[in-house]
């Protein structure tokens, strides 16, 4: 299990939904006590998307890891 710390917009959630629905493991993502499913874009769309949110990652996808380079976010600009 791996976390990352990424930040979307609503133009990126499609591209990221996309990419979690790669991967041949199970991806969550959080923020704060709201948990869904990183693979559904409703539940993706339904978190606050101004936050920084957390990705769980069920396993190892070294395509789906290195798809998130471009929505991680720096601890101290969080």
């Amino acid at each position: 299990m791996k976390e990352y710390k990424i930040r979307l917009t609503q133009s990126e959630v499609r591209g990221f939904v996309d990419a979690a629905c790669e991967c041949s493991c199970d991806v969550d993502i959080y923020y704060n006590r709201y948990i869904v499913d990183a693979k559904s874009l409703l539940g993706v769309f339904s978190l606050d998307l101004r936050k920084v949110l957390t990705v769980v990652v069920h396993g190892e996808d070294a395509a789906f890891e290195s798809s998130l380079m471009p929505y991680l976010v720096c601890e101290e600009s969080a």
